[in-house]
């Protein structure tokens, strides 16, 4: 079996590379090509990768590549991690838009419009080039935003699954909680891509018994801590929120404290360079503690888990994964892209049925949604007036005068990303 990653240079590689290597059974890898334009951190991550490999005596071969039709050749399943303009653009998505009094985050609001119109053509453009050399390959998106990805592969035809770490982060939390093993907690998660809900928190499988009540009686301090929200909020919805819900549900405050802080890109950034610094020591053969805060918490997992069901090696699984909506949230589109326990397997993924949705989070979801489609639009057309329309669109923005300004900012700052422009 030969994988791919492209974007194999991130300093989140070494997480993937350590799941990969604990769960060899899971996923038997032959040959993993790490692709990367950026020679120097690919050198550096290549060679920890493949000192995590042997440390575990992983059988595989690890190679690195900055030749995309080369690394991508034969693979049977590619999985896409790339940020187009680096930490560098990313900061930029999280300055701008407070300067309109709006969030700046990197895959909401004004700043996840602009990584989409970044990021989209440079997707579809990697997918054609694996369909020409392996049709049949699937390609697993963790590229942020997940969603509007997703969504733009499905809709040029490719094989795609998207994938997030959010659920699988949530369903390891409960579990500890709980005190019993992951692999013994289902969730009932429904949203889209970082605008999702656990509405269930089930043990031993969908059918099992919901036990988020007696989570939010025992343990509601601690889940409301790590959401960010005051607890008196979480009892009152009686569900667990996305952390990304607090930019919605908080975003006045939120826009406050971004603006006394340094961005989290320049965090990044700056743990980043240390991370780098730490790969190139030559005795180092495992992931080491910081890359924890880098973000990406059991990615690795997740991946493995979706590329051995993908590739025929883990049965039928279910899972929470990125894909058509199908008639599963009645009130969306059947081409619109949710996130939610899916049955996979070797002939991709099929939603499990949820129950219908209160308003609350069906409005949100439907608004979010809208916003996505002309996202979507505007990244593959290009255009001034469609990216204002999908800002318009977003219900963290929704204000012409707002939708103007940022719309001026947004095209000024990724100009070089944009053909169009």
């Amino acid at each position: 079996m030969k994988l791919a990653v492209v974007g194999g240079g991130s300093t989140y590689t070494p997480e993937l590379i350590d799941g990969f290597a604990r769960l060899h059974s899971t996923l038997p890898i032959e040959e993993l090509v790490l692709v990367d334009p950026a020679a120097d951190r690919l050198d550096l991550v290549g060679g920890l990768a493949r000192r995590i490999f042997a440390k575990q005596g992983h059988p595989g071969t690890i190679t690195t590549t900055g030749d995309l039709d080369a690394g991508v050749d034969g693979a049977d399943a590619v999985l896409l991690q790339l940020r187009v303009g680096g930490q560098a653009a990313r900061n930029q998505d999280e300055t701008w838009p407070l300067e309109c009094g709006c969030v700046g985050q990197e895959t909401t609001g004004a700043g996840g419009l602009a990584k989409a119109l970044r990021t989209v053509p440079v997707v579809l453009d990697i997918a054609e080039r694996v369909r020409r050399t392996n049709p049949d390959a699937w390609i697993i998106d963790f590229t942020n935003p997940v969603g509007i990805v997703t969504r733009a592969l499905l809709q040029a035809g490719h094989k795609a699954v998207g994938l997030c770490n959010v659920a699988i982060g949530f369903q390891r939390k409960f579990a500890a909680l709980l005190g019993v093993s992951p692999t013994e907690v289902h969730l009932d998660h429904v949203g889209l891509n970082h605008l999702s809900w656990e509405l269930g928190v089930r043990l031993g499988g969908p059918r099992g018994e919901d036990v988020l009540p007696r989570l939010l009686a025992e343990h509601g301090a601690s889940i409301a801590a790590d959401l960010h929200l005051p607890r008196e909020i979480v009892d009152r919805l009686g569900v667990v929120p996305s952390y990304y819900l607090r930019y919605f549900y908080a975003h006045d405050e939120v826009v406050r404290e971004l603006g006394t802080k340094p961005s989290r890109a320049a965090e990044v950034a700056a743990m980043e360079k240390e991370l780098l610094a730490m790969y190139g020591d030559p005795a180092l053969d495992e992931k080491p503690a910081l890359l924890a805060k880098r973000g990406g918490a059991f990615y690795s997992e997740a991946a493995v888990d979706l590329a051995s069901s993908l590739l025929g090696g883990g049965g039928s699984t279910v899972q929470v994964v990125n894909t058509h909506n199908n008639g599963t949230l009645p009130f969306l589109p059947d081409d619109a892209v949710i996130e939610t326990q899916a049955r996979v397997d070797g002939s991709g993924a099929v939603p499990l049925a949820v129950p219908a949705l209160d308003p609350l989070y069906a409005g949100l979801i439907a608004q979010v949604t809208a916003y996505e489609d002309l996202a979507l639009r505007a990244a593959l057309q290009g255009g001034r007036d469609r990216v204002f329309k999908a800002l318009l669109a977003h219900p963290l923005i929704g204000q012409y005068e707002y939708a103007e300004g940022l719309t001026d900012r947004l095209i000024a700052h990724n100009r070089e990303h944009l053909a169009w422009a």
